[in-house]
């Protein structure tokens, strides 16, 4: 499979140029963005309980990720505005998510913008997807 690069904006505006192949593993991405974290002092590494307080709290606005992901991201989650059902996110219970990592930038930064009103931070898409990586269906 032919690799391509993809470039990844940090909250910070620091730019990664990634070489990912299409077919990208949930583990491959994580990686990307723990070297794309590494560039910022004092990384201290990825944390699931991190990414779970973060995917469900609120970020001063009125939505958190678990919003519409639901609590437990290995169930169908529900869009709150349009109520479309939103596939499980999680991994283990959805061999989908997480495997291209054009998709993946291009949901981080939609939804970052949407619940944290702004673009996430590497530390913070790596907590996060390491939460969700940690989940069992």
């Amino acid at each position: 499979m032919k690799s391509r690069f993809i470039v990844i904006a940090a909250g910070t505006g620091l730019l990664a140029l990634l070489s990912l192949s299409c077919g990208a593993a949930p583990e491959q991405i994580r990686q990307a963005l723990e070297a794309e974290a590494r560039n910022t002092a004092g990384f201290p590494g990825f944390s699931a309980e991190r990414g779970r307080q973060f995917f469900q709290s609120k970020h001063g606005a009125e939505w958190s990720c678990s919003t519409c992901h639901t609590d437990n991201p290995t169930v169908t989650g529900r869009h709150a505005r349009t109520s479309k059902d939103i596939a499980p996110l999680a991994p283990s219970a959805n061999a989908e998510r997480f495997s291209d990592a054009a998709k993946v930038e291009k949901w981080f930064r939609r939804n970052c913008n949407d619940v944290v009103g702004r673009l996430c931070s590497a530390q913070e898409k790596g907590d996060v997807l390491t939460y969700l990586m940690s989940l069992k269906k």
